[in-house]
């Protein structure tokens, strides 16, 4: 009798909820992957900055530092990210008591509010939009994400960021670059030639960290 009304109705709602927190789990393990393989890019070029900072070359040293501010930033959004998915789950492991006293699932406006943050995230958006279809169908959501990002947000972040590259440079070059704005002060001289295989590193790492980031 299960196996026709699965064939007639589709799963219950006791299935669905336990296939959603299976891929809630599947996700959150992909963030993880993800933070790591950022550590350890960042920790590589945060290595090359200083390597290049040690020879004045304080361009090179400057695009790599924005690059490892980037990825300090994408780390933090992966494990807020990483912390919505968890709270989601919980969410439905209340929905699942719910559903034994009143026999189905309830509308939740904070598993809504945490998809649409959810959404945004590049690495799991297509995760969540399956999913809130799927919750809709179900009765707990009963409105369209919202995917567009805040161009407010991005602009802060823009303003920010040189500040942020300034406060970077300055810890990774025990306060050679980047103290108080005044790039290059006290720096030594640039050798010639000797640089070639630390630039070629910073372009490595450099590229590394925008395939994490992008």
């Amino acid at each position: 009798m299960q196996t026709i009304n699965r064939f007639l109705y589709g799963p219950t709602p006791e299935e669905r909820v336990r296939a959603w927190q299976a891929k809630l789990r599947g996700e959150s393990r992909r963030l993880d992957q993800e933070m790591r393989q950022l550590d350890l890019a960042t920790h590589k070029a945060r290595q090359t900055v200083k390597q290049l900072a040690s020879k004045g070359d304080v361009k090179s040293a400057r695009i790599l530092a924005k690059e490892v501010v980037r990825s300090n930033r994408q780390k933090d959004r992966l494990s807020v990210s990483k912390a919505r998915l968890g709270s989601i789950g919980i969410q439905l492991t209340q929905q699942m008591a719910m559903l034994r006293v009143t026999g189905s699932l309830q509308k939740s406006t904070e598993i809504m509010k945490l998809s649409n943050a959810l959404v945004k995230l590049p690495q799991i958006s297509q995760t969540m939009r399956e999913m809130s279809m799927e919750m809709t169908k179900a009765g707990i959501l009963d409105e369209m994400l919202q995917d567009t990002l805040d161009m407010e947000e991005e602009e802060e972040l823009e303003e920010e960021a040189d500040a942020e590259v300034d406060k970077v440079l300055f810890e990774l070059t025990d306060g050679k670059l980047g103290e108080a704005g005044k790039v290059g002060t006290g720096l030594p001289t640039s050798q010639p030639l000797e640089q070639e295989e630390t630039e070629q590193d910073m372009e490595k790492y450099r590229q590394q960290l925008n395939a994490l980031l992008s």
